[in-house]
């Protein structure tokens, strides 16, 4: 086979690639979870964690989560690149509030509209609010009125856009099938790690200003994930009828099925 200088330009490429994944330096990645370990959102967080540190030996990153009470971590001399909370909104704003400025809390459980338009500036909300919940449920009934169904923001038997291979993963490594808590948690540790290979940082503000206005993150739900000033993260929402799939949320027909502003508060109301 002759080879010509174009067809050496991709072996070069990812020659180069890998010298570059070489010279970065170690990071180690330290995240906080404040929560329950009792609940799904805690089995997301260590299906994230896992999959973070498979993807990190490639990269020389590690990443570790401890759980800690407030009061630990309040305490706590030891960094943390971002906190992932599960409670409900009191807790959350009040965690929100303790923490110093620019470390992101990730809220991984609370649907609380009124949390979200208090549009505190390092918390993000990984759950659906209730106005989008609401707003996707009125979407499928202006075409189905005589269904009673439900939004969700994950389906253990969701299979498309590779959610089939998530829920695999997650079911085998956890030996429990995915819930919404569950992905939260999830999603939430690897929007760090997305945010630390993008910024080759584990800087909490760094992150931080990372996630609220450069992340598009893929959440195995079809279309990029981002953040609103609100700190909601846009996203599918998955119709549930009965336990079963149903549909998709915003709903064809109805709306345009990539505008997910038409789930919810779009941004902040001052």
């Amino acid at each position: 086979m002759r080879i010509t200088p174009w067809s050496l330009v991709p072996l070069c490429a990812a020659i180069a690639f890998l010298f570059c994944l070489s010279a970065v330096a170690a990071l180690e990645i330290r995240l906080v979870y404040v929560g329950s370990t009792d609940e799904s959102a805690w089995l997301g967080v260590m299906q994230g964690q896992h999959e973070a540190n498979i993807q990190g030996q490639f990269l020389d990153q590690t990443y570790t989560v401890e759980a800690m009470t407030p009061e630990a971590l309040s305490q706590s001399e030891v960094p943390a690149a971002a906190i992932i909370a599960a409670g409900d909104a009191s807790a959350l704003q009040s965690l929100s509030e303790a923490v110093p400025g620019g470390v992101v809390v990730f809220n991984v459980t609370a649907d609380d509209d009124a949390l979200r338009q208090a549009c505190a500036t390092n918390l993000l909300h990984v759950p659906p609010s209730s106005a989008m919940k609401a707003d996707a449920v009125a979407q499928w009934l202006q075409k189905n009125p005589d269904a009673s169904v439900e939004a969700w923001a994950w389906h253990p038997k969701f299979v498309k856009y590779a959610a089939r291979d998530l829920n695999k993963r997650f079911l085998r490594v956890q030996g429990v099938a995915m819930d919404d808590n569950a992905w939260a948690g999830w999603a939430a540790v690897r929007m760090v790690a997305e945010a630390v290979i993008r910024t080759q940082a584990t800087d909490p503000a760094a992150l931080l200003e990372f996630m609220k206005s450069e992340i598009a993150f893929d959440g195995q739900k079809g279309v990029p994930h981002t953040f609103r000033d609100t700190g909601q993260l846009r996203q599918r929402l998955l119709i549930v009828e009965g336990g079963k799939l149903a549909g998709e949320a915003p709903v064809r027909g109805v709306a345009d099925t990539t505008n997910l502003d038409s789930l919810g508060v779009p941004s902040c109301q001052r």
